[in-house]
């Protein structure tokens, strides 16, 4: 995708080095800077098509993202107007700026209650794009609160961060119900699984560390697969445009169960440190409405198994909309089973570092 754009690496350079600039600044000026700088180049990867509905997402991204921005410009000035210093992570600030600050970063992430633009959003992008926008659009984002919670530690604010992943977490599961087209499926499971983030950012920055890059290392091989097989949405299931469609599809359903957390597979592994470090740290009860919304997700990703296992009448549409980009035969081949054992053998590697590092503490 990105040798067919014209400035394609110019723009992904941009947008990586924007969220590296506000993760590593100490000031909100700079912080918010990074963010634009960010904002700024993704938006040409999300129209390098020249698509009506590429287009209407990108602009419907750039509405929210610049409705964010605005947010946290106001809660910092609320926070300089109190403290007459731009630092971020300073004890003494406004109340009033920090529920701001918090908001927008909710509302850059997805997460309940600003959860409704992300699905709206992702339908239309290509899958590179979606890959982009579900990982690392998230990592400052996600980071920056888990720096917050523990620079401030606001007790009244940090049980409602508790109580809005919950309801991420539960938005989630119930969004992804009944759903036919697989970017929305994607990104109603992509706001679950903020919940989890944002329960690990108040928990353990290591949880969160861990949990963010398992979900980075499934979705890659998700939206490979995804990309491999040019697949669009689950009306009809049973046929793939590749040259192996039962063995993708085998992978497929291997990498949605493990997206959806089914034990042994490496989603289990990163809940299963989530509810570690919270059983140490926090009250185990914090955990419910987040497996509950878990089990909600991986509900229909059970229903997609049942419906490819015992249907034979069914088929999977692909997209026409566009040409067929398949991967090379050979890469295909390699791509199969180094899925596969990323979600197998990767779960018990982590689970064994877990228990090694709970009987540690």
């Amino acid at each position: 995708m990105l040798s067919m754009m014209p400035f394609g690496f110019l723009f992904s350079f941009i947008t990586f080095l924007g969220s590296i600039l506000s993760l590593s600044s100490i000031h909100w000026l700079s912080i918010w800077v990074g963010l634009e700088i960010n904002m700024m180049g993704f938006i040409p990867l999300l129209i390098y098509r020249g698509l009506t509905m590429e287009t209407e997402s990108s602009i419907k991204y750039f509405i929210m993202q610049a409705l964010g921005s605005s947010m946290l410009m106001f809660g910092s000035l609320l926070s300089f107007n109190l403290s007459l210093s731009w630092e971020a992570w300073q004890y003494h600030t406004s109340p009033l700026g920090l529920t701001l600050i918090i908001l927008s970063l909710f509302l850059k992430l997805g997460a309940f209650p600003f959860h409704f633009w992300l699905p709206e959003v992702m339908m239309n992008l290509s899958w590179l794009n979606c890959l982009i926008l579900t990982t690392w659009q998230k990592l400052a984002p996600v980071f920056l609160l888990t720096a917050m919670t523990q620079s401030w530690n606001h007790q009244p604010i940090i049980s409602t961060l508790f109580i809005m992943a919950g309801l991420s977490s539960l938005i989630g599961g119930l969004g992804g119900i009944n759903q036919t087209q697989i970017r929305t499926l994607l990104a109603y499971s992509s706001i679950g699984h903020v919940g989890w983030m944002t329960f690990c950012a108040l928990t353990s920055e290591s949880a969160l560390k861990i949990y963010f890059i398992i979900y980075t290392l499934i979705s890659i091989c998700l939206f490979a697969n995804l990309w491999t097989s040019d697949i669009k949405s689950f009306r009809h299931i049973g046929a793939m445009k590749n040259e192996n469609p039962k063995i993708n599809q085998l992978t497929l359903i291997f990498i949605l169960l493990s997206l959806g957390g089914m034990p042994p597979l490496l989603g289990f592994a990163a809940k299963w440190t989530a509810i570690s470090f919270s059983c140490i740290i926090s009250s185990p009860a914090l955990v419910f409405p987040l497996l509950l919304g878990s089990l909600m997700s991986l509900f229909y990703y059970l229903t997609l198994l049942f419906s490819m296992t015992f249907s034979s009448s069914m088929t999977l549409i692909s997209s026409n909309n566009h040409q067929t980009q398949n991967l090379p035969g050979s890469l295909n081949i390699m791509l199969t089973p180094a899925i596969l054992i990323i979600n197998f053998a990767g779960a018990f590697l982590v689970l064994g570092m877990i228990s090694m590092s709970v009987d540690f503490i």
